[in-house]
């Protein structure tokens, strides 16, 4: 029999980057939000502040969601204001009074001088989904990739007796134009796969996506009928956008989703161009 070893292990507070940021071309800027954490909307503002102090300022955002699990509600509030002017950004429902809470953004500070993609995928859920709802009901963003988790519920935790505590579910999330987010999710603009279909591992075909809809005892979406089941974005697929030539960045070409939102920033300045020419 093998000699037992000995580890001695130290608990540390590990500390994820919720924003990372870089430039996909000039012009066009790219940020990645890992988690909805205490610094993020300062952190988003920071980035968004550098990107448009370049010499070609920021003519376009791809704003990643995508694998983004939620997060701080307060946080998802403060990232949508940043991109909105004006409106409701999300609201909560539950039996009580209470429960129903209402949030809105704030025209100071805002960001709304140039076009956004939103990325997202089976694996946004929560703060990242009401992100994502908020920016496409007030048509502010284009939301490209797959349908998101679909996490819309509010827990609330109740301290007991015996130092134990109780999780109830006690509200539901709704975007500004009344979707609910549970089970349902938010289904994109535009469906584009993280890979096409022929290109995908043979692994990555067969394995099923896991959203709150496939979860046992999950809480059903009161607005969800039989024939919302299909993803209405499904009209849209990929297809539909014309994809440009590759980069030569690879992190860009290897990547479908954010290669086709690059290439409808660019197309969208491209018609904004052309539109005010023949206007002029």
């Amino acid at each position: 029999m093998p000699e037992l070893i000995n580890f001695t292990l130290m608990r540390d507070t590990i500390r994820v980057q919720s924003v990372r940021s870089r430039n996909l071309e000039e012009g066009y800027g790219y940020i990645r939000l890992a988690q909805f954490q205490e610094r993020s909307d300062r952190d988003l503002q920071k980035a968004l502040e550098k990107m448009a102090a370049e010499k070609a300022g920021l003519k376009g955002l791809v704003l990643d969601l995508r694998n983004n699990p939620g997060g701080l509600l307060t946080q998802a509030v403060r990232v949508a204001d940043l991109f909105l002017d004006s409106g409701m950004i999300v609201y909560t429902e539950g039996r009580i009074e209470s429960q129903k809470q209402k949030y809105f953004a704030q025209k100071d500070g805002s960001w709304i001088d140039f076009p956004i993609v939103v990325l997202v995928n089976g694996g946004s859920a929560s703060a990242s989904e009401i992100v994502a709802g908020a920016l496409q009901d007030h048509k502010r963003a284009i939301v490209l990739g797959t349908k998101t988790f679909g996490k819309g519920s509010v827990q609330t935790i109740l301290p007991l007796d015996d130092s134990s505590a109780l999780r109830l579910t006690t509200a539901r999330y709704f975007t500004p134009k009344g979707r609910s987010i549970q089970a349902t999710g938010i289904v994109p603009d535009i469906i584009v796969e993280s890979a096409p279909q022929q290109e995908a591992k043979v692994d990555e075909k067969r394995r099923p996506s896991l959203r709150e809809e496939n979860l046992p005892g999950h809480l059903q979406n009161q607005q969800q009928t039989p024939n919302s089941q299909q993803e209405p974005g499904d009209k849209e697929k990929e297809n539909q956008i014309p994809s440009s030539g590759p980069t030569g960045d690879d992190s860009i070409d290897n990547d479908a989703q954010l290669k086709r939102a690059l290439d409808l920033l660019k197309s969208w300045d491209v018609f904004k161009q052309l539109v005010q020419k023949k206007a002029a």
